[in-house]
């Protein structure tokens, strides 16, 4: 198991919980009252992310425009992304040698966030019903980058290339429901998705013209596609 050249900063912090990471591979439930699409701490009780919109932002997690202090570039220093992507594949090595699997880890940078991938070997266990353990495990480097660095991160962790044949699928299911109203002029309710999934769907039914919003609360929430003005 490799991923290039080592940081320099360890993640001996994260290692000793391993209990943690168990629970999370093991689909346990991880439930410390923060919000499941940020790390906590990301925002005050009264700060919440606005509506979901498409719009240039891809971020797979953070796919809501922000408000207030989290709007302007200048709040924080620009991040290093080369350093959180080798912190997020130290963190997720030390993962895999908890839970006994074999993986190799790709680091990338794509567009202005870093990219960890975990590929080869049997990685369902990685992934999980509906991508769920794989949410959680992205939750979990984040947050240990964070902690490394001191700084928000918008890294993206996948596993076995499941977000780029999500990503696909989605894609389809966007474009078939714009194709539907487009010709009904009657509203479409989508069925639940993650804030990566809503992402993908936004963008797909702006492509074709028409426009979506979000409604719900997670885990419910959904698109809900319109007919164009």
């Amino acid at each position: 198991m490799s991923h290039g050249e080592s940081a320099d900063v360890g993640v001996a912090g994260e290692a000793q919980e391993p209990g943690l990471a168990e629970d999370v591979l093991n689909g346990t439930s991880v439930d410390d009252g923060s919000d499941p699409e940020f790390p906590d701490d990301e925002f005050d009780d009264d700060e919440e992310l606005a509506e979901d919109s498409a719009g240039p932002d891809e971020d797979a997690l953070d796919d809501e425009p922000r408000s207030g202090r989290d709007a302007g570039p200048d709040d924080e220093p620009e991040p290093d992304l080369e350093q959180e992507g080798e912190i997020a594949a130290d963190y997720v090595e030390a993962l895999l040698d908890i839970a006994d699997l074999d993986g190799d880890i790709d680091m990338d940078v794509e567009g202005d966030r870093a990219l960890v991938s975990v590929v080869g070997g049997t990685l369902d266990e990685l992934i999980g019903a509906k991508g769920e353990v794989l949410e959680a495990l992205q939750e979990l480097t984040r947050l240990a980058v964070q902690r490394q660095t001191g700084l928000r991160t918008r890294l993206m962790l996948d596993v076995g290339g499941y977000r780029a044949r999500r990503r696909e699928e989605l894609t389809e299911v966007g474009r078939d429901a714009a194709e539907e109203v487009a010709k009904t002029g009657v509203p479409r309710r989508l069925a639940p998705m993650t804030a990566f999934e809503r992402k993908i769907v936004h963008d797909a039914v702006a492509a074709a013209g028409l426009r979506s919003e979000s409604e719900g609360e997670d885990p419910d929430r959904r698109v809900v596609v319109f007919p164009a003005e």
